[in-house]
């Protein structure tokens, strides 16, 4: 039976009071995000909670999770950790997660939250998680200068893109940032398998499973993209971090970047304004389309030292409109609830919100395979594979690697 989390404000004085304390587990180290952190840790300490930190570092969370499994099977997890995705449905369905049902119904929850995130964080009709924010993962980063001393236009396709790409490489200008982790690669495809596929043949190829689309004449036209932009990464930008890249963009080191808008808190956290210093552009293809990331946290059974009313009240800040106001012009994403004004947010986030909006009316939002929100792990495993064995050949062949895809699928389901 799942614990269920209920909210109290009074304790027997004849029990002694667990620790108003949590340990939240979570990747958020790069400056920006660490910023962003900060904004939840602050407002449970107001609250009297005491926030200890357990950060891992990596962008894509892999090192987290290897680390959370080994807690959680030694008995040991922490109070709360950053879980997205089909990861909450797999540590749901092995009943290490609380219910939040009494928290998401005294919130509204179910009024507050948009269906397709609500879904989400739903374990068989219970929430079991609780969303922080949305990530918009399919923008293209530009420095304008570098753009306008090549003689480069803004791309708003993918043949305007490779044609200012080559503009800057014949002008001694790197005309991508990209680190060498492997989610950043999958980012740079999942963007053009968008541009290529659009919303619906998308979602059929990476949510679907579509065995048919996934070996076609048209993701091998994906495979095919793909390989074309290689030549236009420069092989010194290869053992960084996404932030690091971000950064190249922002120093005039490089002139793009394909990157979800936490890259935004980075640009803020430089004394950039996101829109103006650096631009932010649909990737290449995609206009009107929106590929989504979803951060939530999810919290862990424990024993009966572990005060529940803690990570209620945690869950219960999160959704409050103050603290997503805070922390998404903190994290450069957008609040999870349509009612807090977008006043205070950059031009970039309420571009953000208006697609966003737009795609949920027409059923077109689509999830970010490289952010963990398409499909299980072990599927989310086999496309990186493929995707980032493909990208490192020297020898890469797009109908190979499009058949190689519907293989490793075919196996991972």
């Amino acid at each position: 039976m799942a614990t269920v989390l209920v909210m109290s404000s009074k304790v027997s004085a004849a029990v002694t009071e667990p620790k108003r304390d949590v340990e939240v587990l979570h990747w958020w180290t790069s400056k920006g995000e660490m910023k962003a952190a900060r904004v939840l840790q602050d407002s449970l300490e107001q609250q009297g909670i005491a926030w200890r930190n357990f950060a891992i570092a990596g962008g894509g969370g892999e090192s987290a999770m290897t680390v959370l499994k080994s807690r959680a099977v030694s008995g040991n997890p922490p109070t709360a950790a950053q879980l997205k995705g089909e990861d909450l449905q797999e540590w749901a369905m092995l009943g290490f997660l609380t219910q939040l049902d009494p928290v998401a119904q005294k919130q509204h929850w179910d009024q507050l939250l948009p269906p397709v995130i609500s879904q989400i964080m739903k374990y068989q009709g219970h929430y079991v998680a609780v969303p922080v924010n949305i990530h918009r993962v399919n923008w293209l980063w530009v420095n304008p200068a570098l753009l306008k001393k090549a003689g480069a236009e803004l791309p708003d396709s993918l043949a305007s893109f490779f044609a200012a790409a080559e503009k800057l490489k014949q002008a001694g200008i790197v005309p991508i940032a990209l680190g060498s982790d492997p989610w950043q690669e999958v980012t740079l495809f999942e963007s053009i398998a968008l541009a290529v596929l659009g919303p619906e043949d998308y979602r059929s190829a990476f949510v679907d499973l579509d065995s048919g689309l996934l070996s076609s004449a048209k993701m091998v036209e994906v495979f095919r993209q793909f390989d074309a932009i290689r030549p236009y990464v420069d092989v010194r930008t290869k053992a960084m971090e996404w932030s690091d890249a971000s950064a190249m963009v922002v120093d005039g080191e490089a002139a793009m970047q394909f990157m979800g808008d936490w890259a935004k808190g980075e640009f803020t956290a430089m004394g950039k304004v996101p829109g103006v210093d650096v631009l932010c552009l649909p990737a290449p293809g995609t206009q009107g389309f929106f590929t989504y990331n979803i951060d939530s946290f999810a919290f862990f059974k424990h024993d009966a030292t572990m005060n529940l009313e803690s990570q209620a009240q945690m869950a219960y800040t999160i959704l409050t409109p103050e603290f997503q106001r805070q922390f998404n012009l903190a994290k450069g994403s957008i609040p999870v609830r349509n009612d807090v004004p977008l006043t205070e947010f950059d031009r970039c986030a309420q571009a953000s919100a208006q697609a966003f909006q737009a795609n949920a009316e027409h059923h077109q939002l689509v999830p970010s395979l490289s952010q963990g929100l398409a499909n299980s792990s072990y599927v989310q495993a086999a496309i990186f594979d493929v995707v980032t064995d493909f990208f490192h050949s020297k020898k890469a062949d797009p109908k190979q690697a499009a058949m190689r895809l519907e293989r490793a699928v075919r196996s991972a389901r």
